[in-house]
C-alpha cells in the first residue's frame, strides 16, 4: 500500500506547489475513518481511494481532486458526515465528495429506478464540477482492475454497466487511455472466451512477425527525418476489444482484419500536421475512403487529430494518425487535459475547464435528459447519448451537426431544435427529396420540411437513434395520451385501494409519490394506467404496514377488473404487454388500451408472421381487430400515413406453454435429388414444425424453396438457420417478412 509520503512525491513532481498538509490531513483522516474495513479482496479499504488517488496523479490533477479521491467513500461507508469534511477541508472539497456519494437512502420500488436516480446525482455533480466525472472515473477503473475479487453476478453487473455508461462518458470526454481499458476489462469479464481467444492470436501473430512495429516506426520516422521534419513516432498494436468490436461491426474473422498496427507522428505544428500528411501520401499509397480531417472539423470531445490509412513498410495496411503534442495530450487525457487549476504564477487556481467542448456538450446533455423523464427513461437516454460514433452533416445555412452512426433525419431534426423535430414533414439531403428514415453519411447537407398541422408519430420513436430524438417523440406522444391514462390509471388505483381496504384519495397517493419516483399525482396515475406501477406497489407506497392478498386470492378480483391483458387467439396461450413506450419502456406491466378488449381479435402478420425475440408492432383496422408485424417487416411501410393505427406491442411470455408461432425462410439450394430431404431432416432435428411449402425454380443448377414454419422463438428460428446454413447442398437461407 502507497505510504504517505509517496503520494505526495508523486503530487509534487507535476505541481512543485502543492499543499503537502493539505495531502497529509486527508491521508491521515481516510485511514481512520475507513478503520479495520476491508475489501473483498481481504486488503485494508483504504487501499481503494489510494489507488484511486494514485490514477489521478498519473493525470496530473490538482490537489483539491486528489484529496476528494482519498475521502470520496466516506460519507457513504463510514460515520463521516458532509459538515465535518467541509469543516476539515472546506466547502469545495466537501462538495466533490458529497456528489461522489450515492442516493443510500432513497426507498424507492423499482432496483432499476434507484439506479437511475443515482446515476442522475452523479451527472448533476458533474455538470457542477467536472472534478467529480475524474474521480468517478477513476474509482470505476480501479474496482474494475480488482472485479476477481467479487460475487460472480455482481461481476457481470458492474462490467456491463462499466460498458455501457462509464466506458462511452470516459470516451466522450476524450479520455481514449482510461475508455479502453474500462473496455478492456468489461470485455474480459464479459466473454472471457472470446477475450482470450483474441489476445492469443494476437500473440501468435506478434511472434510470427517479429519486431514489425519497431521497423514501421522506425521507417517512418527515418523517412520524416529525410524531408526535414522533426516527428515522434508511436506504434502499438490495436486492443482486444477494439478487435472484437472491429470484427463483429464488418462481419469478418481475425484472419481477415489488415489493420492491427496503429501509429501516431507527433510534430511541432498545425502546418506540419499537413505537411507531414503529404510526405506519407507521396511515400507509400493511400488505402482510398480511409482519410478523416479532424483539426479542421473536431470531433465533440474536443479530438483533433488527421487519420489516414496506407501500405506502408512490409506492405502492411498501417493506420496513422498525425498531430501536434498539445492534440497529443487532449487525445490522451481528455477533458483531464482541460481540468488543471493554475493561476498566473502556476500554483492551482482557476478552473480551465469551460475551454473544453466535450464539457459544454455534458452539461447540454444532462439539460435535455433532466426535462420531464422518468429514472427508467433517463438511464435508457443517458445510455444512448454516451454512444460516441459519429457522422457530421450540416444545415442548408452551413452549421455543422454531429450525430451518431445510422442516425436518420428525423435525429437531424430535432438536434436543430425540438420543434423542428416536431413539425417536420419531409426532407432533402444534398438538395434531392428523400424519406425521413434514410441513414445519413458524413457531409450530408440536410434540410428539413415543416408543417404546423404535423405531430410525429409515435412509431418514430423506434426508428430514431438520438436519446433527444427519442425523448421528444415520447414527450408528444405522451402529452396526447398522458390523460386518457391517467384517466384510467385512477379507476383502476380507486378499485385496488377499495379490495385492499384502505381510504383512497390524492392527499394520500400524494404522500407516497418519493418512493414511486414521481413528482406529480398525475404521473403516478398516468404510470399506473401504462401499467409501470402495479397497483400493489402503489398501495404498499401509501400504506407501507399492508400486506398484499396471496396471488391465488386475488387472481379472479384482477381478472373480472380487466387490468389490461388481452389474449392472442388462434389457440396459443399468448399475451401481450402494450406499454406506450414500445420496446424500449422498461418493466412495464400490461397496459389497457381504450378500445380493446378479450374478444378483439388478434392475428398475425400474412407473409412470415413474427416470433417472441421480435420487436413488435401492433396495426389496429377498425372492425377487424389488431395484426401484429415485426418491427422490420417492409408491409409496415402501407401504415406510415396513419400513425393513430400504430400500438406498441411486446411479448410476454411467462405463462406460454409450448406455444409456436408462425416464421417464413427462403432456402437457395443445389437442384438434386435428396435436398429437399436434408432441408426437412434438419427442421425436424431442430424441433421445426413445417406448415407450408412452395418451390420455385431460379436455374436449372438452383431451386428456391419459401418455408413456413412454426417455431419457439427467435432463438429457436435462429438455430435452424444456422444448422440449414451449415448444409453444404444449402447456398443461402434468409427469413421472409412481407
Amino acid at each position: 500500500m502507497m505510504r504517505q509520503y509517496e503520494l505526495v512525491e508523486r503530487v509534487r513532481r507535476y505541481n512543485p506547489n502543492t499543499d503537502e498538509a493539505l495531502l497529509d490531513r486527508a491521508y491521515v483522516y481516510a485511514m481512520r475513518a475507513h478503520g479495520t474495513q476491508v475489501r473483498a479482496s481481504g486488503d485494508p479499504y483504504f487501499s481503494h481511494p489510494l489507488e484511486v488517488a494514485a490514477i489521478l496523479t498519473d493525470l496530473k490533477l490538482d490537489d483539491a481532486t486528489i484529496v476528494a479521491a482519498l475521502l470520496h467513500d466516506t460519507i457513504e461507508d463510514t460515520g463521516a458526515t458532509k459538515a465535518e469534511i467541509e469543516r476539515l477541508f472546506g466547502a469545495q472539497i466537501a462538495q466533490l465528495v458529497e456528489g461522489l456519494t450515492k442516493i443510500k437512502k432513497l426507498d424507492l420500488v423499482s432496483k432499476q429506478a434507484k439506479q437511475a436516480e443515482n446515476l442522475r446525482k452523479l451527472l448533476l455533480a458533474i455538470a457542477d464540477d467536472v472534478r467529480v466525472l475524474l474521480v468517478k472515473l477513476a474509482d470505476r477503473l480501479h474496482n474494475m482492475r480488482t472485479l476477481k475479487y467479487v460475487p460472480q453476478e455482481k461481476r457481470d453487473r458492474v462490467a456491463q454497466e462499466t460498458l455501457d455508461i462509464y466506458a462511452p462518458l470516459a470516451a466522450r470526454m476524450g479520455m481514449q487511455d482510461m475508455r479502453e481499458e474500462l473496455e478492456d476489462l468489461s470485455f474480459r469479464q464479459l466473454m472471457p472466451e472470446a477475450y482470450a481467444s483474441i489476445t492469443s492470436r494476437v500473440e501468435e501473430l506478434r511472434e510470427r512477425n517479429g519486431p514489425l512495429v519497431q521497423e514501421i516506426e522506425r521507417e517512418l520516422r527515418e523517412e520524416l527525418e529525410r524531408r526535414d521534419m522533426k516527428a515522434e513516432v508511436k506504434g502499438r498494436e490495436k486492443r482486444p476489444h477494439s478487435i472484437w468490436g472491429k470484427m463483429e461491426r464488418k462481419a469478418i474473422s481475425f484472419e481477415q482484419l489488415s489493420d492491427l498496427y496503429g501509429f501516431r507522428v507527433i510534430v511541432s505544428s498545425v502546418e506540419d500536421c499537413y505537411r507531414a500528411l503529404g510526405l506519407v501520401h507521396t511515400k507509400w499509397p493511400i488505402v482510398p475512403g480511409r482519410f478523416k480531417d479532424y483539426i479542421s472539423t473536431p470531433k465533440p470531445n474536443d479530438y483533433r487529430s488527421l487519420h489516414t490509412t496506407v501500405i506502408g513498410p512490409r506492405r502492411q495496411r498501417v493506420e496513422l494518425q498525425i498531430r501536434t503534442r498539445d492534440m497529443d495530450e487532449i487525445a490522451e487525457y481528455g477533458i483531464a487535459a482541460h481540468a488543471l487549476y493554475k493561476d498566473d504564477s502556476g500554483a492551482p487556481g482557476v478552473m480551465l475547464s469551460n475551454e473544453s467542448r466535450a464539457y459544454a456538450w455534458l452539461r447540454k446533455t444532462i439539460e435535455n435528459l433532466a426535462q420531464g423523464l422518468s429514472p427508467e427513461e433517463f438511464l435508457e437516454h443517458t445510455k444512448l447519448e454516451l454512444f460516441h460514433d459519429q457522422v457530421f452533416c450540416f444545415t442548408p445555412k452551413g452549421r455543422l451537426i454531429a450525430l451518431p452512426r445510422k442516425a436518420t433525419p428525423i435525429d437531424f431534426a430535432y438536434a436543430v431544435h425540438t420543434d423542428v423535430g416536431n413539425t417536420a414533414v419531409g426532407c432533402k439531403i444534398n438538395g434531392n427529396i428523400a424519406p425521413l428514415v434514410s441513414e445519413l453519411k458524413n457531409g450530408d447537407e440536410v434540410e428539413i420540411i415543416t408543417s404546423k398541422a404535423q405531430t410525429p408519430p409515435g412509431a418514430w420513436e423506434t426508428i430514431a437513434v438520438t436519446g433527444k430524438a427519442r425523448a421528444a417523440v415520447r414527450r408528444a406522444t405522451r402529452t396526447a395520451v398522458r390523460a386518457q391514462y391517467a384517466g384510467l390509471g385512477r379507476k383502476i388505483a380507486e378499485r385496488a385501494f377499495a379490495r385492499a381496504g384502505k381510504a383512497f384519495s390524492d392527499e394520500a397517493v400524494a404522500k407516497g409519490m418519493p418512493r414511486l419516483a414521481r413528482t406529480a399525482v398525475e404521473d403516478v396515475f398516468a404510470a399506473v394506467g401504462r401499467g409501470e406501477i402495479k397497483t400493489d406497489d402503489l398501495i404498499r407506497a401509501v400504506y407501507p404496514e399492508w400486506i398484499a392478498q396471496r396471488p391465488e386470492e386475488r387472481a379472479a378480483g384482477s381478472r373480472a377488473h380487466g387490468e389490461g391483458w388481452f389474449e392472442l387467439k388462434k389457440g396459443h396461450n399468448l399475451k401481450f404487454k402494450i406499454p406506450e413506450g414500445g420496446e424500449e419502456a422498461s418493466t412495464a406491466a400490461a397496459i389497457p388500451i381504450r378500445g380493446i378488449n378479450s374478444d378483439l381479435p388478434v392475428r398475425f402478420a400474412p407473409e412470415g408472421g413474427a416470433v417472441p425475440g421480435d420487436r413488435i408492432v401492433g396495426i389496429l383496422a377498425p372492425g377487424e381487430g389488431i395484426t401484429i408485424y415485426p418491427i422490420q417487416s417492409r408491409a409496415l411501410q402501407h401504415f406510415e400515413d396513419a400513425p393513430e393505427r400504430w400500438l406498441d406491442v411486446r411479448w410476454d411470455v411467462d405463462e406460454l406453454s409450448d406455444g409456436r408461432f408462425p416464421a417464413r425462410i427462403l432456402v437457395t439450394a443445389l437442384n438434386e435429388p435428396g435436398t429437399l430431404g436434408q432441408v426437412a431432416t434438419v427442421i425436424g432435428e431442430r424441433n421445426g414444425n413445417i406448415q407450408g411449402l412452395e418451390m420455385r425454380s431460379r436455374s436449372p443448377d438452383f431451386t428456391e424453396m419459401v418455408i413456413d414454419l412454426e417455431v419457439f422463438d427467435l432463438r429457436h428460428l435462429n438455430s435452424i438457420l444456422t444448422d440449414l446454413r451449415a448444409r453444404p447442398v444449402i447456398s443461402s437461407v434468409e427469413r421472409v417478412n412481407g
